[in-house]
């Protein structure tokens, strides 16, 4: 006997872009934990989603460009496609009153008047501030490693050790404050994540931070290299 067809939903209506922010303690929680806080929240806020067709419907809730465990950020993205047309501004403060504390909602935007463009397209670079808790020959072990053609790292992924060179995504890594570096990084393939960079300014000129980095995203955006700027993803057409 085969099996029934499911019921066909319906496409959103509108779709909204929302950038939030991870503070506090939040940071060392996982992308998995921080999507179930935002879900919980969008039921909670009552905020009527769209939802995928198939016989597992799931709200159509879309995360891009996401900061690893242990992260801070100003600038995470999700998008929402909803059932209903509604104000955005007011979604937003909705949403950001039903999220616990340290998971804060920033901006949010109409995707049909942003930048086009997938979320995800628009978001192909990072800028970064590093706590490194010691600035004795930091800037010194910078400008040795901005002078390599590449460095490269391993790090353990799901599937196994990769090596990759973590110098070539590296946009600018500056000393700002005693021993605080800002980096701006270039979202490539396969991904480098500011870990990476400190691990392969490490190896590559033996300096390294008396404690555990503390690593907090200001900005994420499309990457112009060649001036050294993010354009905001959520910027008018």
């Amino acid at each position: 006997m085969s099996r029934a067809q499911p019921e066909q939903q319906a496409p959103p209506v509108q779709k909204l872009r929302i950038q939030y922010a991870k503070r506090g303690r939040l940071r060392f929680t996982s992308h998995r934990d921080v999507s179930r806080a935002i879900e919980r929240a969008i039921v909670r806020a009552g905020i009527p989603m769209a939802y995928s067709s198939g016989f597992h419907p799931h709200p159509r809730i879309s995360y891009a460009g996401a900061s690893p465990t242990g992260a801070a950020s100003e600038a995470e993205y999700v998008e929402l496609g909803l059932a209903e047309v509604l104000d955005p501004a007011a979604v937003g403060r909705e949403l950001d009153g039903a999220l616990p504390e340290g998971l804060d909602v920033v901006a949010t935007v109409d995707a049909a008047t942003s930048r086009p463009g997938s979320l995800s397209d628009l978001l192909s670079g990072s800028r970064w501030r590093i706590e490194t808790g010691s600035g004795a020959g930091l800037a010194e072990a910078v400008e040795a490693f901005l002078a390599k053609d590449s460095v490269t790292v391993e790090r353990m992924t799901k599937k196994g050790l990769r090596s990759f060179d973590c110098r070539a995504a590296v946009v600018t890594l500056t000393v700002v404050e005693d021993g605080v570096l800002e980096l701006l990084l270039e979202h490539a393939v396969p991904a480098v994540r500011p870990d990476d960079v400190m691990t392969g300014l490490r190896e590559s000129t033996g300096w390294s931070a008396e404690a555990q980095p503390l690593l907090t995203r200001l900005d994420q955006g499309t990457l112009d290299r060649a001036a050294a700027v993010l354009a905001d993803p959520l910027a008018t057409r």
